[in-house]
């Protein structure tokens, strides 16, 4: 597998105040098993937590991702983790949210809402408290990407990370684009209006109209590959390389 390290990041500036940490990580490949450590911190700047949308605060952590080092490509869609991927540099990838559609919360979503409307994280990233990289903290601790950082874009290289079945993830918008569209007309059910984005379900699959597969992916010289894209999944939600039974373990 081609491993790259990601060199120290360029800083962004952020449209709030924002804190610096030193990313720790390392790589191990032990017989079929790669293995990334990190204290979950990026080495580009993040965004002060808590912050309005987010109450929570950022937590050192102690991360081990582990992957096949030798990818197996079977072809068939699954979907499983919210940990999508882990970038070169450990940091988890994560689109998913954890609320959905309520109409009885003030904000009109929470994490005991209608599981067939899930919030769409990047409909409105303010809301949840995104940083000028497109992550956050959860209710742990943990920084976590939603959409692609700018920050690793800039790089020199595609590359940004892994997925839990070892296959690549790269960044490369000129040439990749999604397949995800938003769907035509109205909502059938609570909470109705026209599917403008901000719930996973205002999307579908329409193979074709993109470069890439239902996961946001495809072959790159023969190898199977994933990509991070600028519009909606943003990251692969599904899986089609055979994967270990557990991809992220944090110890703190």
């Amino acid at each position: 597998m081609n491993l790259r390290f990601l060199a120290t990041l360029a800083l962004c500036a952020l449209p709030f105040a924002a804190l610096a940490h030193d990313n720790e990580h390392s790589v191990t490949v032990s017989g079929d098993l790669t293995c990334i450590m990190s204290n979950g911190a990026p080495s580009h700047d993040m965004g002060t937590f808590p912050t309005r949308g987010n109450p929570h605060s950022y937590s050192e952590q102690d991360l081990q991702f582990c992957f096949p080092t030798n990818p197996t490509y079977t072809g068939q869609a699954i979907y499983g983790d919210d940990t999508v991927g882990v970038t070169t540099e450990g940091v988890p990838i994560r689109p998913y949210t954890a609320e959905y559609y309520d109409d009885s919360s003030p904000r009109g979503y929470s994490r005991q809402g209608d599981r067939d409307w899930r919030l769409q994280a990047m409909y409105d990233p303010a809301s949840l408290g995104m940083d000028a990289q497109n992550a956050h903290v959860d209710h742990s601790g943990l920084y976590h990407y939603h959409a692609i950082s700018h920050a690793l874009a800039d790089e020199a290289g595609t590359l940004i990370g892994y997925a839990p079945d070892g296959f690549e993830i790269h960044y490369s918008p000129s040439t990749a684009t999604s397949s995800w569209q938003l769907k035509s007309g109205t909502r059938p059910s609570d909470p109705y209006g026209t599917y403008d984005g901000t719930f996973e379900g205002d999307f579908e699959y329409v193979a074709g109209s993109g470069t890439l597969d239902e996961c946001n992916g495809g072959m790159v010289n023969g190898t199977y590959t994933y990509f991070a894209t600028d519009t909606y999944p943003f990251y692969p939600r599904c899986l089609k390389g055979e994967t270990t039974s557990q991809f992220m373990v944090r110890s703190r």
